[in-house]
């Protein structure tokens, strides 16, 4: 590693044909290609010990840019080095306005100042070759990138809504693809379209393999008042991940896992992983599993846990035992807007450790990797059933049942236990709700039937049976991974929006009715609901973190979903879009007034979004995020700040199009 020191010895470029480049560099007098199977060369090796962390670096971490790399730059005379430098505090507000045409939006390709082709590619001989330009996944199956391939296409077709493990591999591919415009899907889901465009996905991506790359492209798209956006896996309602005219951080390639047996930070002494932000669900449960312990965690497979579904919050089958995933975080890696490279804790940039323990994904910095808890190993007993109407049993019965089934939902959560279930309309005045799992993290098959035997009996009373199928586990990984399925993926013909349904609505019976009642009417108007009966308030406690309060208050965490016809015309649509909005989901406001939303799984447009996904933390929030980033390198749709900024073009009249030219104006007053 000593030798990378000298890793910008040399460069080379060779201007061959319109933009192609001979990358090379050279390392102690050896020329090797400069590709991305090497260290990018605009990196030194930076000893683990001179920083702040709490855990040794990972290799990647240790990679990075310093002053001393920028200066061996400017050294060898490489044109528009500066604009890879760190942030200067005292020229940049200035320079920021004269990088676009008015002076207050992003820089796009349409703009004079977006960088030339010669640019791009010192760029990408910067970040060792780790530039990609954007092909969209479903290109295959059009002739407008020249890469047509009807094999793929039809593989692509086949899985693009129930395997979201080909689009987490992808650098650009995202699960919202109706805020990006859906300009690129399979044509048996938009049989009117005749080809295939970017669209609302990145101009360029970087395939982050080390921090250097990462603090060359923040302070590339600062300098240059880029658009700048992160994908890890693409998993979000609200289409954080994409952005027209946008540099993203392909972060899922960052994937290494360091487990402590015993690790001391603080007051926390026991186990803990050490997990790279690339690192998903599937990786991390099965490193717990080898390692003979349990972490917090969702329960979707392919999503990366130590990114935006950490940053958000992070709800988990064992929330009602342990809290929140960010609640487990001891420390954490992260790459700021001015391109720095700092550990975030109890001791080292409090305020900013505060702050992404719940505070957003895409909004104060870039984390490289994060040091978690762990817990001893842990035994699950899971329960499935179906309750349905039918010949048996009346809708007026399958109501009763679920609401006998909602009563219980303190005392379910005051146990640990987690349920996981759906309701839906599947004819008229026919409806079904399964029960997919039943969670109860530490509990024996045994009890868990004593937990559930007064809610079987009511059912019965009901002239309601169930056959309930019980499935005892020895270990978390095994109950999760036999429970949740592939989650699905890219529907343009869809929009969710969800609320946090507070504990005190079931300490009321008045209340309790009318939470019941405007989820049953709902349902009976066409929604699709998924619902948690879940608790992030742990008899254990939970740290002071900027985690949505209204997590700690509720005990159900429900989603409704609203499809249409994409054959329908743009009124019917938007009707379809709207009621969700104003319709279905006001009502779920007004009998829960004061609570809020998990901003991963949120209305796209929810109104007054800075109550709803942060609440009483909003303030303080809003501060840090004017410390670390007060001139918008990071911003993602209802991020912390996003309030300052303006799309330009909508979607269906309200809907803010991830798809549009001008992108968005800055509008906070003093940093025009």
């Amino acid at each position: 590693m000593a030798s990378l020191r000298k890793a910008v010895a040399a460069i080379v470029l060779a201007h061959v044909a319109p933009v192609v480049y001979s990358q090379t560099l050279v390392i102690d007098n050896t020329t090797v290609s400069a590709n991305e199977s090497t260290v990018a060369p605009a990196a030194a090796s930076v000893d683990a010990g001179i920083t702040n962390s709490t855990a040794d670096l990972f290799e990647g971490e240790t990679l990075q840019l310093t002053e001393a790399v920028l200066a061996n730059l400017t050294d060898l005379e490489l044109s528009n080095v500066t604009l890879f430098s760190f942030q200067n505090e005292s020229d940049l507000a200035q320079n920021l306005s004269k990088r676009s045409l008015s002076g207050l939006c992003k820089t796009y390709p349409d703009d004079p100042y977006w960088p030339f082709p010669s640019t791009w590619g010192l760029f990408n001989v910067l970040l060792g070759g780790g530039l990609i330009q954007t092909v969209p996944y479903a290109a295959s199956c059009y002739d407008s990138f020249g890469n047509r391939n009807t094999s793929k296409c039809d593989f692509i077709t086949n899985n693009w809504i129930n395997a979201s493990i080909y689009h987490t591999e992808d650098p650009t591919s995202v699960n919202a693809v109706l805020f990006q415009g859906a300009t690129c899907m399979p044509p048996a889901f938009v049989p009117s379209k005749s080809g295939c465009t970017v669209g609302g996905y990145p101009t360029y991506s970087v395939s982050v393999r080390n921090v250097a790359q990462i603090q060359l492209a923040v302070n590339f798209a600062r300098n240059l008042n880029l658009r700048l956006v992160i994908k890890n896996t693409g998993h979000d309602f609200s289409a954080k991940s994409v952005g027209m005219g946008a540099l993203s951080l392909w972060t899922h390639n960052l994937k290494d896992i360091r487990f402590f047996k015993n690790y001391r930070q603080g007051r926390y002494n026991g186990p803990a992983f050490k997990l790279g932000v690339g690192v998903q669900a599937f990786e991390a449960y099965e490193a717990a599993r080898k390692n003979n312990v349990t972490i917090v965690g969702g329960e979707g497979r392919t999503v990366g846990v130590m990114g935006g579904y950490l940053l958000g919050g992070g709800h988990s089958p064992l929330s009602s035992l342990y809290g929140m995933a960010a609640d487990q975080v001891l420390s954490m890696e992260v790459v700021l807007a001015d391109g720095r490279f700092v550990t975030a804790s109890e001791t080292s940039y409090p305020d900013l450790f505060w702050a992404l323990r719940g505070g957003g994904g895409s909004t104060f910095g870039i984390v490289t990797s994060v040091v978690i808890k762990a817990y001893p190993k842990i035994k699950v007993t899971t329960m499935t059933y179906v309750l349905a109407t039918g010949p048996t049993v009346t809708s007026v019965q399958f109501w009763a049942a679920l609401r006998a089934f909602f009563d219980g939902f303190i005392t379910y959560t005051d146990a640990g236990n987690y349920e996981y279930f759906r309701i839906m309309k599947v004819g008229n005045d026919q409806y079904s709700s399964d029960m997919g799992p039943w969670f109860a993290p530490g509990m024996s098959k045994s009890q868990l039937e004593a937990l559930v035997t007064p809610l079987f009996s009511r059912f019965k009373e009901l002239g309601v049976e169930v056959n309930p199928v019980y499935t005892e586990y020895d270990d978390f990984y095994d109950a999760w991974h036999a429970s949740f399925p592939v989650e699905p993926w890219g529907s343009n013909a869809i929009r969710q929006a969800s609320r946090l349904f507070p504990k005190s609505n079931w300490q009321d019976a008045a209340k309790l009715n009318a939470t019941f009642d405007v989820i049953k009417n709902v349902v009976e108007e066409g929604a699709y609901v998924v619902a948690f009966n879940i608790a992030a308030a742990p008899k254990t406690g939970y740290p002071d973190n900027a985690v949505n309060p209204a997590w700690r208050d509720t005990v159900m965490h429900a989603i409704m979903v609203s499809t249409w016809d994409t054959t329908k015309t743009d009124r019917d649509i938007k009707a379809a879009s709207d009621r969700l909005t104003f319709g279905w989901m006001q009502r779920w406001r007004d009998v829960s007034p004061g609570a809020g939303a998990y901003m991963s799984e949120a209305d796209y447009i929810e109104p007054d979004f800075t109550q709803a996904f942060f609440g009483s933390k909003y303030p303080r929030l809003y501060q840090i995020k004017q410390r670390y980033d007060p001139f918008g390198v990071f911003y993602a749709h209802t991020a912390v700040g996003s309030e300052d900024w303006k799309m330009s073009e909508m979607i269906l009249g309200n809907l803010p199009s991830q798809n549009n030219q001008f992108g968005f104006s800055y509008q906070h007053e003093g940093h025009a």
